[in-house]
């Protein structure tokens, strides 16, 4: 009965670090998925296990054979290093990336999850508030919504990721698996470089992307939770992001989401020619500058731009002298659309700007029986799906620039297969770095564990000194006592680091770590990782 008294009270010991037995026990039994290269067409392909959803492995398993029972009644010992939170400290925190793009979701999809820059910092605080997530930042733009973790346990993070997910979005989680991606460590990582180059755009090589990565770092500054291993990676994809286009090309010619959009614009106008046509701009933010730059390269002289307030579109109309860029407020959009023969919307609405009712109601447009042209470019969309379905409009979004990409995209083919090996010699680099960070605790530990011992036997040594020694005397012996354990401290430390980015070197710091861990028996106290998770479960109860 004591034994089993004992048992219990271990259990109720660690009650919020169990989880149901349906998903995986550690990494290694969750398969791993990784993204080939956006050249090579699938968005996912199992590393192993191919039979299994890999989007929903995570979240919607619920058929594990259970554990065989222990034939004898366990220790308290036994049990607790059975439990949860021993699991928990053989694994490593992981780098994850989960979400949906344009090439796993379409945009009624999309525009669901989408979420403003404003609110990055607070999804960053909500997500770090799960149990299992340390670290996050979210990359949300009219083609992806992305979110970026360091898990502490790889399996119960991406649930609770997905969970907060379709709270927030409203997408059942088993809708959500459907278009999910879902990457790891090595893989996340070099997914994001690729984002940031431009590869996974719907535009090879589009150069808004970097500049939207960039803003994350910018939204993450001083906000707890974009810490080092977040911010760190996606600093390296910025510099990934550069290099690749100062030394492929890459984003040579047309190659944005506001380009392609007017390209699209010109193939579908009978004359194929802005200079005559009426054209209307919704939204004077960044796309709609982008949108109105590129129709002045593509010869459009005039156009009306409605925006909210007319501060922005100043300044565009001092940047632009020989174009004639009138201003209408949002009051008159409609009065401005019933003038126009093509309309570009790029607002960051939550609400259609332009319903089946409204855009119904407009008068046909001047030249023939031609249809009004509608190219909406935001997510979520401006314009209700349904105006597709009159015959006096043609409707056009993100999703439709296929069209003008694919004739865009065999020319940055060769370039593109050039940014990989660019990439993946910066991934190396950041592995590397990664790896590094592992000997922290191990150096941290050591310290800790020499400096009990210097500050136990400098006591011994006063103690048997008595009271007749001076103030300097007793300087001076601690002064030693430092002076020797920093001198022995020196050569370990050095060997456990590594400033460059060879990868015998980095091996040897590792296995240098793990000797110093068996000798000293480091591995014995409670692990960064457990002390991580139990510091977590301790706010979450509060």
């Amino acid at each position: 009965m004591a034994a089993a008294s004992s048992s219990s009270a271990a259990t109720a010991a660690l009650p919020s670090l169990r989880t149901s037995a349906s998903f995986p026990r550690s990494p290694s039994q969750l398969p791993l998925f990784s993204k080939p290269s956006s050249i090579a067409g699938a968005r996912l392909s199992a590393r192993s296990t191919p039979s299994i959803n890999p989007r929903c492995d995570a979240v919607s398993q619920g058929n594990e054979t259970p554990p065989k029972p222990i034939s004898s009644t366990p220790s308290p010992l036994e049990l607790l290093k059975s439990s949860a939170a021993n699991r928990y400290t053989k694994e490593k925190s992981s780098i994850i990336a989960i979400g949906l793009n344009i090439h796993t979701a379409p945009v009624e999809i999309r525009e669901k999850l989408a979420i403003p820059e404003a609110q990055w910092p607070q999804v960053i605080t909500e997500l770090c508030a799960l149990n299992h997530i340390e670290e996050a930042a979210v990359l949300s733009t009219c083609n992806r919504m992305e979110i970026y973790v360091v898990a502490l346990s790889q399996h119960r993070g991406v649930k609770e990721v997905t969970e907060w997910m379709s709270k927030t979005s409203g997408v059942p989680v088993h809708e959500l698996c459907k278009h999910q991606i879902l990457l790891y460590n090595k893989d996340a990582t070099k997914h994001l470089f690729e984002v940031a180059a431009g590869l996974d755009s719907l535009v090879l090589g589009e150069g808004q992307i970097l500049a939207q990565v960039k803003q994350v770092v910018k939204a993450g500054q001083g906000v707890a939770g974009f810490d080092r291993k977040i911010s760190g990676l996606f600093k390296q994809a910025i510099s990934v992001g550069k290099r690749v286009r100062s030394e492929t090309n890459i984003s040579s010619g047309s190659v944005s989401v506001s380009s392609a959009a007017v390209e699209l614009g010109l193939m579908k106008l009978s004359e194929s020619s802005y200079v005559d046509a009426g054209v209307l701009v919704i939204g004077a933010g960044k796309m709609g500058k982008l949108v109105i730059k590129h129709l002045v390269a593509k010869g459009c002289k005039k156009m009306v731009v409605v925006n909210r307030t007319e501060e922005k579109v100043n300044a565009i109309r001092n940047e632009l002298r020989d174009v004639e860029v009138v201003y209408r407020p949002l009051s008159e959009m409609l009065e401005c659309a019933a003038a126009a023969d093509v309309i570009f919307t790029s607002t960051a609405s939550k609400s259609p700007l332009f319903t089946k009712e409204n855009v119904h109601m407009l008068p046909p447009i001047s030249q023939g029986e031609r249809r009004r042209l509608f190219i909406d470019i935001c997510v979520p969309r401006n314009v209700e799906p349904s105006v597709s379905d009159l015959d006096n409009a043609l409707l056009y979004n993100v999703d439709d620039l296929q069209e003008v990409v694919v004739a865009n995209k065999e020319d940055r083919l060769q370039k593109a297969r050039e940014a990989q090996a660019i990439i993946l010699e910066e991934l190396n680099k950041f592995e590397a770095w990664i790896d590094s960070l592992e000997t922290v605790p191990t150096i941290k530990k050591f310290r800790a564990y020499v400096e009990r011992i210097r500050a136990s036997e400098l006591d011994k040594c006063l103690s048997k000194m008595g009271n007749d020694i001076s103030k300097e005397q007793k300087e001076a012996i601690y002064a030693l006592s430092m002076g020797i354990v920093n001198k022995l401290l020196h050569g370990p430390m050095q060997h456990l680091r590594c400033d460059g980015n060879d990868n015998r070197c980095l091996n040897e710091v590792l296995e240098n770590m793990r000797a110093l861990n068996r000798m000293y028996d480091l591995e014995t106290e409670i692990s960064v990782m457990e002390e991580k998770i139990r510091v977590k479960m301790g706010r979450s109860q509060k």
